[in-house]
């Protein structure tokens, strides 16, 4: 016992055993106080850590994401369409025109500079589509068979996104570089079964539907679709006077020739409904029409006084517009295979691109571009390897720059001379051989070593192939190619100025959504219009004779017939 107490009391000398108790109590708590310090001050620096990381994170997506805006109540839209224009069309015109004037391999067009995405493009009838079917998917957002006019595949029409938008109260236009009626346009301004009833699509377009007048604004060619055929330069299949029921009944101010579109002064003078229709039927390739200025407007005047026009009648509204714009003839340079003609035409697409960021950058409302392809045409490859021979990695874009006309120019130069030289020794194959390589070959195509073969081809195919032919003599020597004298399933480019909703187009989608994004930028009610144009409307197809003899007509006036492969 004494033992016992003893060790007690060398440990605890001083405490009794309650308050060596409380003591044990105190260093306990003590112990917990400061576990329960650590795990807060742990807490707190992990939650400090979560907010400085949220808020990096937060700050990351604001400076790398576009959050859309809202649009403007009041705003306008520019649809561009590069019918039959492909990538490699892109490519061929860039490094043209870096070799024509001396830019350094960054210098890049217009639209390389605003690549927003792809586009896929095929229809319900057929994986290569035709522009009908294509410029439907646009109108309607609604995919359709080849050579449909804002039809559906069960024939029901479509109401279309220009149309909704002058229900709603925007103004409208449509320009073009080929006849008004043809496939494109006739998309957003009426509904017929085939693209080739073009004498219904003239009616439709000034007012004649059942909607009534849904366009303001028509400028391009195609005047022969608007003349009785009664008239010299008609193309119609009867006897209605297109352009006398647009002035006379819907008040359209209607113009022929270049002084009356000079007349509009860049819009300034343009009080709509204006129609303007400057060539009997397509405006002339622009490597030919730059030598016929005084005759023809480009692409690019056309464009800016139009959206001139619009803006001054949306000025004091609290709508804005809707406008097509189509640089139509590139497709058909692709039909053609004609290399030196589709550079020009994409260089003034370049251009026409350009002018609409202008007013964009000048205009008081809200716009947004955007622009597209139906399809590509020709198959188009930037280098050629010549049977028998390795491939050379390489093409010339300094033979493209030696032309000074178009394939198709230079074919109806030669018809018109051998139709004036019948029956004397100057329609002689040999002679008309040395006419040909004279006259066109040489100062047209910048050929000076055109081989026999070559001549033999053109001379002897003066109804059929001779454009053709001309065309191929400076791909060779181009070193371009081509796979087709149709259309191709290649995806194709979306460019774009940005603004709301435009970020839903990046990356590769379905043509039919660049069309819903035309019907909700501008906030429309396209199912509206396609209902009543199911309740009123029959789709009537109009007499297959009629509809050939208009047909020649067309050729008889043109040279040529651009869509008799898609219309079979």
């Amino acid at each position: 016992m004494a033992k016992s107490l003893s060790q007690t009391s060398e440990r605890s000398p001083l405490l009794s055993s309650q308050d060596r108790a409380d003591a044990e109590a105190d260093r306990k708590h003590s112990r917990f106080s400061r576990v329960r310090e650590l795990a807060l001050f742990t807490w707190a620096l992990v939650a400090t850590a979560l907010v400085i990381v949220l808020a990096v994170w937060v700050q990351h997506n604001q400076q790398t994401q576009h959050k859309p805006q809202a649009p403007n109540a009041k705003r306008n839209l520019v649809f561009m369409v590069s019918d039959g224009m492909g990538p490699a069309s892109l490519s061929m015109t860039r490094s043209f025109r870096q070799h024509i004037e001396g830019l350094a391999v960054g210098d890049t067009l217009t639209l390389d500079k605003h690549f927003w995405g792809t586009s896929r493009t095929r229809s319900t009838s057929q994986l290569v589509t035709d522009s009908a079917a294509g410029a439907t998917a646009f109108s309607c957002a609604r995919k359709s068979y080849n050579g449909a006019i804002s039809v559906l595949p069960n024939q029901d029409p479509c109401g279309t996104v220009l149309e909704a938008a002058k229900r709603a109260g925007y103004i409208t236009g449509l320009v073009v570089t080929t006849d008004i009626t043809d496939a494109t346009p006739a998309c957003f301004a009426s509904h017929v079964l085939r693209r080739e009833y073009e004498d219904a699509i003239a009616l439709q377009e000034i007012g004649e539907g059942v909607l009534g007048r849904t366009v303001d604004l028509m400028l391009g060619g195609g005047r022969c679709h608007f003349l009785p055929n009664t008239t010299q330069g008609s193309c119609r299949a009867d006897d209605v006077d297109v352009a006398k029921i647009a002035q006379e009944k819907h008040n359209w101010a209607y113009s022929d020739n270049r002084s009356g579109f000079d007349a509009l002064e860049g819009g300034e003078k343009a009080q709509l409904p204006v129609l303007g229709l400057y060539s009997p039927t397509d405006i002339p390739f622009e490597i030919d029409r730059r030598n016929h200025a005084d005759v023809y407007p480009s692409l690019s005047e056309m464009a800016k006084t139009a959206l001139r026009a619009l803006e001054k009648a949306t000025e004091n509204g609290d709508k804005g517009f809707f406008i097509m714009i189509e640089g139509s003839r590139i497709d058909h340079a692709g039909h053609n295979n004609d290399p030196a003609a589709q550079v020009h035409e994409v260089l003034e697409y370049d251009k026409t691109f350009q002018a609409v960021l202008d007013f964009i950058a000048n205009t008081k409302t809200e716009t947004v571009l955007v622009s597209t392809s139906d399809h590509e045409t020709g198959g188009l490859d930037t280098a050629i390897q010549v049977p028998g021979h390795l491939p050379t990695y390489n093409w010339y874009p300094k033979r493209l720059a030696m032309a000074t006309a178009s394939a198709e120019g230079l074919y109806l130069k030669l018809k018109a001379h051998v139709a004036s030289v019948a029956g004397t020794d100057a329609a002689k194959k040999d002679t008309l051989k040395a006419w040909v390589n004279e006259e066109l070959v040489v100062p047209g195509l910048g050929i000076t070593d055109a081989s026999k073969e070559e001549l033999d081809r053109v001379v002897d195919n003066i109804d059929d192939n001779a454009l053709h032919a001309f065309a191929d003599m400076i791909s060779r020597r181009a070193h371009i190619g081509w796979s087709t004298h149709g259309h191709t399933a290649v995806d194709v480019n979306i460019y774009s100025s940005g603004g709301h909703g435009t970020e839903k187009l990046r990356g590769n989608v379905e043509n039919i959504e660049v069309g819903k994004f035309l019907h909700e930028y501008l906030d429309v009610d396209v199912e509206a219009i396609t209902s009543e144009l199911k309740e009123k409307m029959e789709l009537v197809k109009p007499d297959t004779d009629a509809i050939t003899m208009a047909k020649a007509a067309r050729v008889e006036i043109s040279g040529y017939d651009y869509h008799r492969s898609e219309t079979a």
